[in-house]
């Protein structure tokens, strides 16, 4: 039913509260929904990538040619929903072009592939270009990749991961603070996570000594300069997400704490000395002292929620992040969950179990409302004897009857113009790509 004629309290709900679907095709080890929340690409153990339409939650492709040969570790959508980049331990990381797939051409859908000297913990498309992406190494500095040009090879470019505050020794400094700097600098130092803003203007860095180091972008490729660098823990940064308004930064660590940070004007202060980096809340476990996994904000930053580390606990905490206050445990799975996205425009959250493989999908559940389709029925619990009104039967004047006829043809139905927002006030106006299917292969044989 169209989600207008639903109740509209459901409708306006800001975060699931039911496991309503699982999706189980292959060991699923990474998900992530494409921006307009109409599919879910599913990387598995495999290597390969399945691909789920969202509305029959069916799958629609299955990339196992050309693909990875060991497990996936990260999965982003260009914003068009055409490309999709993909990184694994197998040292590669892919750019799937989608309009080749369940095609009749025996072409290669993979149009870009670079491989390093090591696994990968994560890569990251830019937002506006999809031929451009960072990644973090394993055990090695993370890059920065523009692959553009299909027949050169691809400019990397090598990011640092010491601090700014760790490089070389400033003048007035004396020798005992010359020695701190370089025993820090020797210390072991790898970054686990990266990142880019929504404009793509600067890269968000987590090293495993707990700082977060910005790079921007826009100065020349061949070198991007570290402009700050901020000491948020004193442990390894797991994850880092940057909310859909670009406002707040949830960052998860392994001392069992998440931290929300309250962003700056990154675009119109443009001297990052001035930007300040305000510790919002902290959201932890005081009790089990849990371990988070992973981390992930709805459409308007208002909520947050978390999966659990332990096979102990096999629920997602969710918060309200202007209180810090917990709202919602969703419950429903029976192992660990691991990887946590928000489909924000159905408002549904997936969730990925570490045994099984299985994706576990939160979704709100609309109760039947047929009022909506005849404004004068009524629902009943049990038979009722009817009683006749009195001028239910009645004759009504045929001059009336026309007059109230000619009244209703006044009124004008727009039938042409389509609307620009959907019931949970979503823009549907915008342009996304449609993945070819082909409806003579079956994917479950």
């Amino acid at each position: 039913m169209n989600l207008s004629l639903q109740d509209p309290f459901s409708v306006a709900k800001e975060f699931p509260e039911t496991l309503t679907n699982t999706l189980n095709y292959g060991h699923s080890v990474a998900i992530q929904f494409n921006h307009k929340g109409d599919y879910l690409a599913s990387g598995l153990s495999d290597g390969s990538i399945v691909i789920y339409e969202m509305v029959s939650s069916g799958v629609i492709a299955h990339l196992n040619q050309y693909c990875h040969i060991r497990p996936i570790t990260s999965i982003t959508w260009s914003k068009c929903g055409r490309y999709l980049l993909t990184s694994s331990q197998d040292w590669w990381v892919k750019l799937w072009d989608l309009s080749k797939v369940n095609t009749d051409i025996d072409d290669s859908p993979v149009i870009r592939q670079v491989k390093f000297d090591g696994p990968i913990w994560s890569a990251c498309m830019h937002p506006t270009n999809p031929f451009i992406f960072t990644a973090s190494l394993f055990e090695d500095s993370p890059v920065y990749v523009d692959f553009t040009i299909k027949d050169q090879p691809p400019q990397i470019t090598t990011l640092t991961t010491t601090p700014l505050e760790m490089n070389e020794p400033t003048e007035g400094d004396d020798e005992e603070e010359v020695a701190r700097k370089k025993r820090k600098k020797m210390e072991k130092h790898m970054t686990l996570v990266s990142i880019f803003t929504h404009e793509g203007n600067y890269i968000f860095t987590g090293t495993s000594k707990g700082w977060l180091n910005i790079f921007d972008t826009t100065t020349s490729t061949r070198e991007l300069k570290l402009v700050r660098s901020i000491k948020l823990a004193n442990s390894n940064i797991k994850n880092l997400m940057i909310s859909q308004n670009g406002r707040k930064l949830a960052v998860n660590s392994s001392d069992r704490i998440i931290r929300q940070i309250d962003l700056p004007d990154l675009i119109n202060v443009e001297d990052s000395n001035e930007w300040d980096f305000e510790i919002d809340h902290k959201y932890q476990d005081v009790v089990n002292r849990l371990q988070w996994n992973s981390v992930s904000f709805n459409h308007n930053a208002e909520f947050l929620v978390a999966s659990t580390h332990g096979q102990s606990s096999h629920d997602l905490y969710l918060w309200e992040t202007s209180m810090a206050s917990l709202v919602k445990i969703l419950e429903g799975s029976n192992e660990e969950l691991v990887d946590v996205k928000w489909n924000y425009s159905r408002c549904t959250i997936g969730s990925i179990g570490l045994d099984s493989g299985i994706i576990y999908l939160w979704s709100v559940q609309f109760p039947q409302k047929w009022s909506a389709l005849a404004p004068d029925f009524v629902e009943i619990e049990e038979n009722i004897e009817y009683l006749e009104k009195e001028d239910e039967f009645d004759i009504i004047d045929e001059d009336e009857l026309h007059k109230k006829r000619l009244e209703e043809e006044d009124y004008v139905a727009d039938v042409l113009k389509m609307d620009t927002t959907d019931a949970r006030g979503f823009d549907i106006t915008q342009d996304s790509f449609i993945i070819p299917i082909n409806y003579e292969k079956n994917f479950y044989d």
